[in-house]
């Protein structure tokens, strides 16, 4: 039996219509911005296994640190213990994001992030003995698939199922020269009610990498400052270089009062979640009355494994090759980008740092269930390049290792496709 049937007798997969899909593809191996399949095939990994991979994969200093973290110090509680690797990581962390974050609060995934952030922001004004329970989102957002996280989402045909369970939130569209003066009115007529505003900075990945203006996201922050209104940096996807800056946030002035991070934040080795908060929001939950206590916790709260792999992630994050490799795929999309953007079925092209991506044009079919989006994906894969289409969009979010030639192959089977398909 192979190893894709055995998987199918005792595996659900995400996001997958197990009844429909096809058979999983066994990888046994990965290098660089390589994954190789059971027969030795190689694929290109073109959106960094859900946009966590930054430096490659099975890399040898991560590898080493976390293999060195492994025989010293698996795991503690977290709870009245501390580790080293723990401390220096918020230590390092807290010292390359917005100068107003003070404190981390470590959990083990994206949504996990999320869903801290939500809860710190609603006990807030409860430890203060106000109610402000409303929150404040853009359309067609994703912050994650947990309860907290799936609710501050767009309502969408993956919400469905839990859409009557889910607390309420105002949506509101993204700013933009338009609009900016209108959602400032929104934003004072809800400020009384509204327990926070959460939001991906300057790219929402999920709903098709729709990009817009820093100089807008700074302005509603500015006003959501002004009218008292917390704010909630989503940087699970954005961190770690992938806007051509280390963080999003980088692009603007106005700093976020909570900040979330997972993906990047190890390398793409484990999984680790870590939210970041003002002293002000900490210094809310400080009393001697207990029950104005964060209960919140994780069994692997700052696993010093993930924590060790975070530190290596970082390490290789700071040195200035890794800049110089942004910088290289930054200007390869720009060119790749100019070259694809008038043909005639390209409906658009949208860039920030190292992500490209490219709407194809459909008309008025542009669900995340298009047959467009099966036809690109399996056309890439039997070029042997992992590209995960956003219904018709087509993105690359490649390792920052990735080589120039690779690049220049993903783009020319891309333009194939533009002919082909």
């Amino acid at each position: 039996m192979s190893l894709a049937e055995r998987d199918l007798k005792v595996i659900w997969h995400p996001y997958t219509q197990m009844k429909t899909a096809g058979m999983p593809i066994p990888i046994v191996r990965g290098e660089g911005a390589y994954l190789f399949d059971e027969n030795g095939k190689k694929y290109i990994d073109a959106i960094s296994s859900w946009w966590t991979n930054i430096h490659g994969h099975a890399h040898p200093y991560i590898a080493k640190k976390v293999g060195e973290q492994l025989l010293q110090l698996e795991h503690v509680i977290f709870a009245g213990f501390t580790h080293p690797k723990a401390i220096e990581l918020a230590e390092r962390l807290l010292a390359i994001i917005p100068n107003n974050q003070k404190k981390a609060f470590y959990s083990d995934n994206g949504s996990t992030a999320v869903e801290v952030a939500i809860k710190m922001c609603l006990q807030y004004w409860s430890n203060q003995g106000r109610t402000r329970t409303k929150m404040l989102a853009f359309k067609n957002a994703y912050h994650g698939d947990t309860f907290g996280a799936m609710a501050v989402s767009g309502r969408s045909a993956f919400t469905a199922p839990f859409d009557t369970l889910l607390f309420e939130v105002e949506f509101i569209d993204l700013p933009d020269a338009d609009n900016i003066e209108s959602l400032k009115s929104q934003i004072s007529n809800l400020k009384s009610q509204l327990a926070c505003f959460i939001f991906e900075p300057l790219i929402q990945g999920t709903a098709g990498m729709v990009m817009y203006e820093a100089q807008y996201l700074n302005e509603l922050l500015a006003h959501c400052r002004k009218e008292n209104v917390l704010s909630i940096a989503d940087e699970v996807f954005t961190g770690f270089g992938r806007t051509g800056k280390p963080f999003a946030t980088s692009h603007i002035s106005e700093q976020p009062d909570i900040m979330c991070f997972s993906k990047g934040l190890t390398g793409g080795t484990m999984a680790l979640g870590l939210t970041t908060c003002t002293e002000d929001i900490f210094n809310a939950f400080l009393s001697d009355d207990k029950l104005k206590t964060l209960f919140h916790g994780h069994s692997f709260t700052a696993n010093p494994v993930a924590c060790a792999s975070a530190l290596a992630s970082m390490d290789l994050f700071l040195d200035p090759a890794t800049a110089e490799n942004m910088e290289r795929i930054k200007n390869a999309h720009t060119q790749f980008g100019e070259r694809v953007k008038n043909h005639p079925k390209i409906k658009t092209v949208r860039q920030i740092g190292t992500i490209i991506a490219m709407e194809w044009e459909t008309g008025d079919n542009t669900s995340y269930f298009s047959s467009l989006r099966d036809r690109l994906y399996y056309y890439f894969l039997d070029a042997g390049i992992i590209l995960r289409p956003l219904g018709n969009i087509i993105y690359i979010l490649p390792p920052y290792c990735i080589s120039n030639a690779d690049l220049d192959y993903i783009y020319s089977k891309i333009e194939q496709a533009l002919d082909e398909i």
